[in-house]
């Protein structure tokens, strides 16, 4: 049977792509975040995924503010790499699991969850920089990557976005939705965005480490008590996008609530947004 077996969270700021993709990632501004990271890909290396379910939100790249799911989920063989306005990044595209896919979809509906479905779809760098963070560099085939992918997409666009409860939630419906799957799978998965920071309004600029440290301590402590947090209090705390934290909440969820924090990291901050990320095993 099928098992998560790990988590990792992390922020997807788009300029830490950048600096990958440009040999950046040992410049002075960069090297603190960077050296941060080689322990995470070590971890997610022993972990050895068959699948990754990657946690995200869609910049605007697959939606449009007038079609707006709350949830969503690919079920394609292929997922592309998108041109978000300065080209694609120069990274392979990403094997899907088109039948495991279709298991997670029909068992999240009937724990009723009614969430898109993606049969065609290219993901943005709130999917792309994860997947680079947690498995390195890659270059050449979709199949350089050692791990198939299931993105599942959570709507921090476009108000009303989903509470933190129901996301914690989903991420529980995951979880025995990849118990039920019937054949040996190893699953990570991958919850990103965050921490906190806004990039408009009279608040751009915006970060808050005091919130931010408190998070990743209930998150490995307390996450229930995260997951009571209302929405608005996310924003209010931690800035407009720092709402991206509820897709952290989905893969933690998705664990058992006494799995075990390996790893942590933070940094303060890379272009304007507050960067941690975490690695979770499920023993």
């Amino acid at each position: 049977m099928a098992k998560i077996v790990g988590a990792v969270t992390t922020s997807h700021v788009p300029s830490i792509g950048i600096a990958m993709d440009q040999r950046l990632t040992q410049e002075p501004y960069w090297q603190p975040l960077f050296d941060g990271y080689e322990p995470a890909k070590k971890f997610v290396r022993d972990l050895a995924p068959d699948v990754t379910i990657v946690v995200y939100n869609d910049h605007g790249l697959e939606v449009s503010l007038d079609r707006v799911p709350t949830f969503g989920i690919g079920a394609a063989d292929l997922y592309g790499v998108g041109d978000e306005g300065w080209g694609p990044r120069p990274i392979p595209g990403f094997r899907g699991d088109p039948a495991f896919s279709w298991h997670l979809i029909e068992h999240l509906v009937a724990q009723h969850f009614d969430l898109m479905m993606y049969q065609e779809m290219n993901v943005d760098h709130g999917f792309s920089v994860p997947m680079s963070i947690a498995f390195g560099d890659r270059n050449g085939t979709v199949d350089s990557w050692p791990t198939r992918v299931v993105p599942v997409t959570v709507n921090t666009i476009q108000f009303p976005f989903p509470q933190p409860r129901r996301c914690f939630d989903l991420g529980k419906a995951i979880r025995r939705a990849v118990d039920s799957f019937p054949a040996d799978q190893r699953v990570l998965i991958l919850g990103t965005g965050g921490m906190s920071h806004q990039l408009q309004g009279e608040r751009a600029g915006f970060m808050r480490p005091e919130f931010d440290r408190m998070f990743l301590q209930k998150l490995r402590d307390d996450p229930q008590a995260l997951a009571r947090i209302p929405i608005g209090d996310y924003m209010k705390n931690a800035g407009h996008e720092g709402a991206e934290l509820i897709m952290w909440l989905v893969a933690r969820g998705a664990l058992d609530d006494d799995a075990r924090e390996v790893y942590r990291h933070y940094h303060l901050s890379a272009s304007l947004t507050a960067a941690g990320l975490t690695c979770y095993r499920k023993d």
